[in-house]
């Protein structure tokens, strides 16, 4: 007599339901269509607010374009370092 393997896949039911109870992420965009309209600033600014609120902030690429202003507020935010690839 073979051993039946036993179902241990939760079902779709038990699976929304666990979704539903963990926290989900939320995504932001910063759209505009010329430069210099204060995109990079706005969202750097917005990080610091969300880092200040206890939510886990890490910046990617960032370009700066040399502004000051700006390049000030990168400081404090945790970097995602870029990967270099080779080609």
């Amino acid at each position: 007599m073979a051993k039946e393997k036993l179902n241990i896949r939760p079902t779709p039911d038990a699976l929304l339901e666990k979704i539903n109870k963990e926290s989900k992420g939320k995504l932001t965009v910063f759209w505009g269509a010329a430069a210099g309209v204060g995109k990079t600033y706005t969202m750097l600014e917005a990080a610091h607010i969300r880092m200040a609120e206890g939510v886990n902030i890490s910046i990617g690429w960032i370009e700066t374009h040399g502004r000051a202003e700006t390049e000030k507020l990168v400081d404090g935010l945790s970097r995602v370092i870029p990967a270099a690839i080779g080609y």
